[in-house]
């Protein structure tokens, strides 16, 4: 008998090894190395292939079909539907909702679908699409199987529209010596399920367990093998939930699709501006509303600030959704251009609902929040802001300016603080638009 081949793969990043290592030199995590079996069978390799050499200019171009999902949401983040053949593969932490959307997918869809599960019964995936009460497909297949070579089987006999895969790191060949969730058996079985997904032109559906650092657990070829990375997230002591794109072939990364988690489910947010801005029956200091955008989509930000003496000597700097580098420079920034003293006084900020964005023209909504705060003094309810601040204090001009004052004007929003270099066009807005240039300029005409 021939021994066994085996190399040691790193769990975190798949880097492989010829011998055991306390540290992996690629990623720097410690004790993450495994000893696997590799087995590699020598085959004769052919030179005929069925593809030839093709000048770029003689093809053809054709639209990919598409097939439009019954979630807006979804079908927005993956750029109008789910491609034919594609596979998609979508991580997150435990407990967020990666099951529960696929599988009211599963169940909305009139298509047949194979649902296999590797993790739960088919008695538990009954008991959560009873949860889901008006939704019901009956085309809609389970199969309890962490066997790769039988869920092909049976997917080749019962020829499905559509199959989702929970989760990839349960999933085992027959092929490979390793144990399930290991980095050779996640990449066999991946490999084996894109092909299948491309010769019979089945969109799949992956989901993917994550490390404690938020990345999609096995090798890191596994991003770069699927066709799609979606990421699902929010924080689990809040109702929302972000769908996002960190990849895709065929179409945006910048779209975002909003979920509220809900005894029946998650349920889409057609408007979250209206749902993530709260409803106060009194003006209080603190509170600034940001015109931001994430992809083509605007949406409104409640951003809160609480600015006081420090008690303890150090101050504090906390953020909560926001950078909180980027916030240190927007305190330096008002203590050096505009004269606010803040060096000696603790600053908490909050973007509501549990959302976190990067978009620059969050800038002057925080600004705006923290000198309420520090000034004691409310603003209006019915002002908004957008604009990006420069390290000189100077605004700067944000992207699709347009869109933003479009949406603050069909809220209802009467003002709206914008920066005097954003090329606005001559359109008879209902609502009042603030040019400002420069910080302290800005912070005489807030109050």
């Amino acid at each position: 008998m021939a021994k066994l081949k085996t190399q040691y793969f790193c769990q975190n990043c798949g880097t492989q090894y010829s011998q055991w290592h306390g540290q992996c030199r690629n990623c720097g995590q410690w004790n993450t190395l495994a000893e696997e079996v590799v087995e590699k069978s020598a085959k004769s390799v052919s030179t005929k292939s069925k593809n030839h050499i093709i000048n770029i200019i003689e093809i053809e171009t054709t639209e990919e079909p598409r097939i439009k999902t019954p979630s807006e949401e979804l079908n927005r983040v993956l750029g109008g539907g789910i491609v034919l053949g594609s596979v998609t593969l979508i991580g997150g932490e435990p407990g967020i909702g990666k099951s529960t959307l696929l599988l009211q997918l599963a169940l909305k869809m009139k298509k047949k679908i194979l649902y296999v599960s590797g993790e739960e019964s088919a008695s538990q995936i009954k008991m959560r699409a009873d949860r889901l009460t008006d939704l019901q497909n009956p085309n809609c297949y389970l199969f309890t199987e962490t066997s790769l070579e039988k869920i092909l089987h049976e997917a080749q006999k019962l020829q499905p529209d559509f199959m989702i895969v929970d989760s990839i790191q349960t999933l085992q060949s027959q092929l490979m010596e390793s144990s399930p969730g290991t980095v050779s058996q996640i990449r066999e079985c991946s490999n084996e399920i894109i092909k299948y997904a491309k010769e019979n032109n089945v969109p799949v559906f992956l989901v993917g367990h994550i490390t404690k650092d938020g990345q999609i657990a096995g090798p890191k070829v596994l991003e770069h093998m699927v066709d799609v990375v979606l990421n699902f997230d929010g924080d689990r002591n809040h109702l929302f939930r972000l769908l996002r794109a960190n990849k895709n072939r065929f179409g945006s990364t910048s779209e975002i699709g909003i979920y509220e988690m809900i005894s029946q489910g998650l349920k889409e947010i057609k408007n979250p501006s209206q749902i993530l801005i709260t409803k106060k029956f009194e003006e209080l200091s603190g509170n600034a509303i940001s015109v931001t955008l994430e992809g083509n989509r605007p949406m409104l930000l409640e951003i809160q600030a609480l600015v006081s003496t420090a008690v303890y000597g150090t101050p504090q700097r906390s953020s909560t959704g926001f950078d909180a580098k980027r916030l240190n420079m927007l305190l330096a920034v008002l203590e050096k251009r505009a004269g606010f003293q803040l060096a000696a006084k603790d600053v908490f900020l909050n973007i509501t609902g549990g959302i976190k964005t990067d978009d620059p023209a969050l800038d002057l909504a925080v600004v705006a929040a923290i000198l309420s705060s520090n000034e004691d003094v409310a603003i209006s309810e019915h002002f908004c802001f957008a604009g990006e601040i420069g390290l000189s204090g100077e605004i700067r001009p944000v992207a699709q300016i347009e869109q933003r004052i479009s949406e603050a004007e069909k809220l209802g929003y009467e003002k709206i603080f914008v920066s005097n270099l954003n090329k606005i066009p001559k359109k008879n807005y209902a609502i009042k638009i603030e040019e400002v240039s420069k910080i302290e300029d800005f912070a005489e005409r807030l109050f």
